[in-house]
């Protein structure tokens, strides 16, 4: 059975309306890059990569696409500025294959390791990280997992209680040991309770300051050691949490903390509220670390599998 009979018409609806910003925007800007020309010519290519960047697909990748565009230009001879949009949707997605951005996985998939699988999350203040981890915590508890929380952000009070408040909602257990706290020990502590429950899935909540990269380095490399020493292999993954919204500023938010700790996974939040839903194609582009999720609205649901088939066709429809 192919991954499209996995991905529910719901899912769909609100991919399709998640990206209706960026799609609307991205539209009118291309069309009327291509108003009264017939040929895909240099006129329309320069248009084009005007259209991508102002798109936040970033100055690198937009020149990438562009030079594919061109050779198929070259070699067709003859491409009109109607079948440029599928010419496009095609690149892109061949673009996003490559940097094995958005598998045809469409559920979340939690490979089979000893113990919890452990999953550090990373990223700065303000961009949906408890909200992510919130509803992260509760699709893999609809799938049957047994998941536990650990609040390792303890530089705000604030980020404790809206972790506590998350888990509570979702109704799965949360280790955390207030504001001040050494963030390794309750990385420590989390790990050990998962353990000692059988829990399937640990989430670790970190500091999300970016202001000092060594001290965060330092701290990122000291969680990772204790909760190593509890589970073999922990974390299993370091997810990155980007708000799509910025743009070009996830761009270098992604920078500093690929350059502070081995991130593995990327998800981009808050996609539904802005026209800025190309920054996907950039960072994964830039980057080579593959976009896991991405934030489409405020429902629980909402996160979604990042399916690249889906995200550019959901773009083009």
């Amino acid at each position: 059975m192919s991954w499209k009979n996995f991905f529910t018409k719901e899912k769909k609806e609100s991919l399709d309306k998640g990206l209706e910003k960026t799609k609307s925007s991205f539209f009118q800007k291309l069309s009327r890059s291509v108003a009264g020309k017939s040929k895909v010519d240099e006129e329309v290519l320069d248009n084009l990569e005007e259209v991508l960047v102002t798109s936040d697909v970033g100055v690198e990748t937009t020149l990438k696409i562009i030079e594919r565009i061109e050779e198929r230009v070259a070699k067709d001879k003859y491409i009109g500025t109607a079948e440029l949009n599928n010419v496009l949707k095609e690149e892109i997605a061949v673009l996003l294959q490559e940097n094995n951005s958005g598998d045809d996985a469409v559920t979340i998939e939690i490979p089979e390791v000893e113990g919890p699988y452990v999953i550090m999350v990373v990223g700065v203040n303000g961009v949906g990280k408890t909200t992510t981890i919130g509803k992260l915590a509760h699709q893999l508890k609809q799938e049957g997992k047994k998941v536990v929380l650990g609040a390792s952000d303890t530089f705000r009070a604030a980020a404790v209680n809206q972790l506590t408040i998350w888990a509570e909602r979702v109704g799965v257990p949360i280790v955390q040991q207030g504001m001040g706290a050494d963030p390794a020990s309750v990385a420590f502590d989390t790990c050990q309770s998962a353990k000692a429950s059988g829990a399937d899935v640990v989430i670790i909540d970190t500091a999300g300051r970016l202001h000092n990269k060594v001290n965060l380095m330092n701290e990122l490399t000291k969680i990772k050691s204790v909760m190593n020493k509890v589970i073999p292999g922990a974390p299993h993954e370091v997810l990155l949490i980007l708000d799509g919204s910025t743009g070009q500023n996830a761009i270098e938010q992604a920078r500093q903390f690929t350059k502070a700790t081995e991130v593995s996974s990327l998800a981009l939040t808050k996609l539904d509220g802005t026209a800025k839903g190309g920054v996907v194609i950039g960072i994964s582009d830039q980057f080579k670390i593959p976009v896991k999720y991405i934030g489409v609205g405020e429902g629980m649901a909402d996160l979604q599998v990042f399916n690249r088939h889906e995200f550019v066709d959901s773009l083009f429809s």
